[in-house]
């Protein structure tokens, strides 16, 4: 089985990751062990990780692997210097198995060799060694490796580039060969095996740019004899030519593999028992041993009817099934092979159980027998005793009655024929051999009218007699001879009795035992999985929308919300079309929400229920959950919202305008739950309704509209404005003392009075509600305020970078940057008065150091030591005016990026408001493509769909109608990382219950394979960021799905529903 790279898959490697990761910065890197590492890259939108097996392989995986808790040195190390970092470069060092892998343009870079032990080697751009995986001592043909030494790439293989593939190079790479005597005279079959190779084997010596597996190739397709010998290719000039057709079909071979941006990989497998031919790889993988892997197809194998072609759509694709396939193979018989001892166990207490009890019941069987026994022959039973009695009393010697007892059997004696020997006479006891009573089954036929039997059934009878009297069918039994025969019969049953109630008591106890041992086996089965790293999982890649709040709508809306100010404001520009609607909440905290319509009918409405679920979200996301107080939401229409202020400016980051009617809703039930959505493949769709509704909908629906002119108007402009991260109203109100008195007084008459009722407070942007007149007072009265603090005259474009950002001013004021000194010194206009003297002790001086040069003067400030404090005072002034060319520059980037951002921002509006004006939005192919996501996901798989994945999703309660899987949410007191582990723990435990799980997947109120297996895949810590709420209380009903409940009864609601218990 291959298990390290060539240089051929270095090269095709090198060459996809490079197309992968540029641009990519470095999210984080983990210990997979103590050699296999994984480094995650992110950007925007697209996320990618690669493993590193040092010394062996490289490559992009889809599956999530278990990191370990405690990181190594080196791995903090690479945090501390890459994180964050961009990749600039990914290529292969010449032709060695080595990749170089280049951030923020060559400032870092890091080295993997796939060749001997392997390394991992991290330099900076002087190839200096910062940290490396392995030190490596000098030795014979290896250089000296550790911190603080270089790197050397000059001894790399071919790092000048390859050679040009000529004759002539061919020749001589022959003759090398034949001269090193690589031929060999060894005899016997190395020595053929050895001839067999020594073409290839000359070949990889000297051009080292060929792997052996393409030469080989090479060979079979141009149908080159590679069982030649160097020697005998240089003896014929036509065969030096066909090798040079074949290294040329080789050099061919590798250009094709790296032309393409994606390679073509192939995974070579070798048939096992039910193996089926089938075109899909992912089913023919099953059944196939993997042996090899390759970015080309090899001739060599072609011949084999063992051997299987997988074929993968690229290279790093085809090495991670591989590998991935080979690992996730050992995971899983590692944790079956605990599941198989823990199922040894258990049936091991069973079978002690089993043997225990089997045992009293023998034991009760035989004393029965016993009894009996003694019972059907009493009349001998006592005559035995009277005989040996008899010679007891007479007092022969113990071993002398044993004696004549033998010496009595062997005479026939029926008395002595019952003892056997030897006699237990210090107990007191002889042991007897008896007859048991047998019911006779030919006593009764002589009373049956059937036919008499035949002459011949009395022969075989006759025949059998003798040998069934050849088998010794008497019990022995102990009899006491100080009792009488009954007294002897009363003490077996008297055994038999006790042992029955022994029998009954280790039942009991057996039972709770069993029970006992069974559940700390669990237990440590339990235990030792957690322990065993998971089952490899391919990583799910999140949808467009999983980043945002989200959730689909009773009615089929995607209703998607903001986590910070930077979504609000991404949903605004980049999701928020003609028909949408907006909606939010005057709380602190409440969530920017956005109820996206079908971009094909964007004046259609939106039915009263999806406003009413987003609203409940809205609130929901507030300091109104952990108040429990329930609130009013509001929404308006997308051609309502603007960036624009009253005053011409534009609103920050996650601030928004609102132009016209506040549509409030009524008060939100602070309940969410949940739950679990699938994605079914496109075949399925057609057997669900689609999420959307048609085209023909209710025009009598409350619908999202230009709002009417005749309505009266809660404000003449207002703004809605969402701080970047949510904060708990502290139960202070505060005022900005900008707000409007007339707007006030309709505020108070449209929406309730509460506490939580959002009024400006220091955290959010103090431009939020404000008239046009009052902001121009506020500006001019600003002006009028800074103008005498202002020693130089205030241009428009002063007061703009101002209004821009409150950074630059805060920055002036924190730093220090004015010099109130030199103002007050320019004001008085005119030089200052020099004081009487000054001028007198100026001449002396100049006469005294008249002949004085400049370097005499330098020599006698150093000899007097007062050349240190200049030096020290320039040194300070350098920094000083550093620091403030520094400072200056960042002021001004700042003020360019606000300029850009300004630019940009009305740009888009114009660009927006233009094509509100027109009536029509294009539908463009993503819109259609994220349409079309959106009706692949279902709550409740039918029978026969194909599921894909299962999507953990929070929503407003009544949006869950018609969800499978899903739980409760309350305001309470915990965590929900925590009630996210509860939930999934309990799902799955309902799991194994019986009669829950549906084997054959068609009863969809009972819980599938498939879904469970996607529910194992979760991870606790993955799934808790879709909730968006802090603390909840989960209500849930058994701690099982709908279909738990169901199973046994079908008539009980689905789990987590009204009326549901508290967990």
């Amino acid at each position: 089985m291959k298990q390290r790279f060539s240089s051929l898959d270095v090269k095709v490697i090198a060459h996809e990751l490079s197309n992968a990761l540029l641009t990519l910065r470095v999210s984080n890197i983990y210990d997979l062990s103590s050699k296999i590492f994984l480094i995650k890259f992110a950007k925007p939108e697209h996320k990618q990780q690669i493993i590193i097996d040092s010394g062996f392989r490289c490559h992009l995986t889809d599956y999530a692997r278990a990191t370990a808790s405690d990181q190594s040195d080196f791995v903090k190390k690479l945090r501390k210097v890459l994180k964050t970092r961009r990749v600039t470069s990914v290529c292969q060092i010449g032709t060695d198995r080595i990749i170089e892998f280049q951030f923020s343009d060559g400032l870092y870079k890091l080295y993997l060799e796939f060749y001997a032990a392997g390394n991992i080697i991290l330099t900076d751009k002087e190839l200096n060694i910062l940290a490396l995986l392995r030190p490596v001592p000098a030795g014979e043909g290896q250089e000296e490796l550790r911190v603080g030494l270089q790197y050397s790439l000059e001894n790399r293989q071919n790092y000048h580039g390859v050679p040009g593939l000529t004759k002539e190079r061919l020749q001589n790479a022959l003759q090398r060969a034949v001269d090193k005597g690589d031929e060999g005279l060894v005899a016997g079959k190395k020595a053929k095996k050895k001839g067999a190779d020594a073409l290839r084997k000359a070949l990889a010596v000297s051009i080292t740019e060929f792997p052996p597996m393409v030469v080989d190739h090479a060979m079979r397709v141009t149908s080159f004899d590679s069982t030649l010998k160097p020697a005998g290719v240089l003896q014929k000039d036509s065969l030096v030519d066909d090798l040079m057709k074949a290294l040329q079909e080789a050099q061919k071979v590798m250009e094709e593999v790296t032309s393409c941006e994606v390679a073509t990989g192939f995974i070579i497998a070798k048939k096992k028992e039910g193996y089926e031919e089938n075109s899909d790889p992912e089913h023919s993988s099953k059944n196939v041993l993997y042996d090899d892997f390759h970015p080309f197809r090899p001739a060599q194998f072609e011949s084999d009817p063992a051997t299987v072609f997988l074929q993968y759509e690229g290279f790093n694709k085809t090495v991670d099934e591989f590998f991935s396939s080979i690992e996730g193979q050992r995971l899983e018989s590692k944790l079956e092979e605990r599941e198989l001892n823990a199922q040894r166990k258990i049936q091991a207490a069973r079978q002690d159980q089993e043997r225990r009890l089997d045992g009293l019941q023998a034991v009760q069987s035989l004393n029965e027998r016993k009894a009996s026994a003694i019972q059907a022959n009493v009349e001998r039973v006592q005559e035995a005793m009277d005989a040996v009695n008899g010679l007891v009393a007479q007092g022969m010697d113990w071993v002398e009655i044993g004696k004549l007892i033998e010496v009595e059997k062997k005479r026939s004696n029926p008395v002595a024929s019952m003892i056997k020997l030897p006699l237990k006479l210090e107990e007191n006891t002889i042991t007897l051999l008896l007859d048991e009573e047998v019911f006779d089954e030919d006593e009764d036929s002589a009373y049956e009218t059937d036919d008499a039997p035949s002459d011949s059934e009395d022969e075989v009878t006759k025949q059998k007699e003798p040998k069934e009297k050849g088998v010794e069918k008497r019990l022995t039994v102990d009899i006491d001879l100080g009792l009488t025969p009954w007294k002897n019969a009363r003490e077996y049953f008297d055994e038999k009795r006790q042992a029955a109630t022994k029998e009954q008591k280790t039942l009991e106890s057996s039972t709770k035992a069993l029970k006992s041992q069974e559940a700390k086996i669990a237990h440590d089965l339990k235990k030792g999985l957690q322990q065993e790293k998971a089952v490899l999982r391919p990583v799910r890649r999140l949808m467009w929308f999983e980043k945002f709040i989200w959730f689909i709508s009773s009615d089929g809306y995607l209703v998607l919300g903001g986590k910070d100010a930077q979504q609000n404001e991404m949903l605004y520009k980049k999701y928020m079309k003609k028909g949408d609607a907006f909606l939010h909440a005057d709380i602190q905290g409440a969530a920017t929400v956005v109820v996206r319509n079908d971009p094909r009918t964007p004046d259609a409405p939106i039915p009263p229920s999806t406003l009413s679920q987003a609203g409940s979200l809205v609130v929901s996301c507030s300091v109104a959950w952990d108040s429990k107080a329930g609130m009013s939401a509001w929404w308006a229409s997308a051609t309502q919202i603007s960036k624009a202020a009253p005053s011409g400016d534009f609103l920050p980051p996650g601030s928004f305008s609102v132009n016209g009617k506040k549509n409030f809703l009524p008060p939100s039930q602070l309940l969410l739950g949940f739950g679990v959505i699938f994605r079914i493949s496109e075949s399925s769709k057609s057997k669900h309704l689609k999420h959307r509704v048609s085209d023909d909908r209710d025009q009598n629906r409350h619908s999202v509209e230009e709002p009417n002119q005749d309505t009266p108007e809660i404000a003449e402009s207002e703004v809605a404005s969402e701080s970047a991260v949510p904060e708990i109203d502290d139960g202070q109100d505060s005022d900005d003392g900008t707000s409007n008195a007339s707007d006030a007084e309709e505020e108070e008459q449209n929406t309730p009075s509460n506490p939580l009722q959002r009024q400006s407070t220091a955290t959010e942007p103090k431009i939020a509600e404000v008239s046009n007149d009052d902001l121009t007072d506020g500006i001019e009265a600003l002006e009028i305020d800074d103008t005498p603090k202002i020693p130089h005259t205030a241009t428009p474009n002063d007061i703009d970078s101002n209004s821009e950002s409150d950074d630059d001013t805060d920055f002036n004021q924190t730093t220090g940057t004015r010099t109130p000194n030199t103002v007050a010194d320019n004001r008085k206009g005119g030089p200052a008065t020099k004081k009487r003297g000054k001028r007198g002790k100026a001449k002396k001086i100049a006469n005294k150091y008249k002949d004085q040069d400049e370097e005499d003067r330098l020599a006698a400030q150093q000899l007097i030591g007062a050349s240190a404090g200049a030096e020290k005072a320039r040194v300070e002034a350098e920094a000083k005016a550093q620091r403030e060319a520094e400072l200056a520059f960042q002021k001004e980037r700042r003020k360019a990026q606000h300029r850009r951002t300004r630019e940009e921002t009305a740009a888009h509006e114009k660009l927006r408001r233009e094509k509100m004006e027109r009536g029509t939005d294009e539908v463009d192919e993503a819109e259609e493509e994220q349409m079309a996501a959106i009706d692949a996901l279902v709550g409740t798989p039918l029978r026969g769909d194909e599921i894909l994945e299962a999507i953990p999703f929070c929503a407003p309660w009544s949006a869950m109608a018609k969800t499978k899987y899903k739980v409760k949410l309350q305001p309470g007191t915990q965590k929900k990382g925590k009630a996210i582990k509860e939930i999934i723990g309990r799902w799955l435990i309902a799991s194994q219950a019986k009669g829950v799980l549906d084997e054959k997947s068609e009863d969809p109120e009972r819980m599938w394979p498939r879904e469970v297996e996607l529910l194992k895949g979760w991870k606790v810590e993955e799934v808790t960021n879709t909730i968006p709420v802090g603390k909840v209380r989960v209500m849930m009903a058994g701690g099982s799905t709908n279909s738990a409940s169901k199973g046994s009864a079908s008539q009980k609601g689905k789990a987590g529903g009204r009326g549901s218990k508290k967990r």
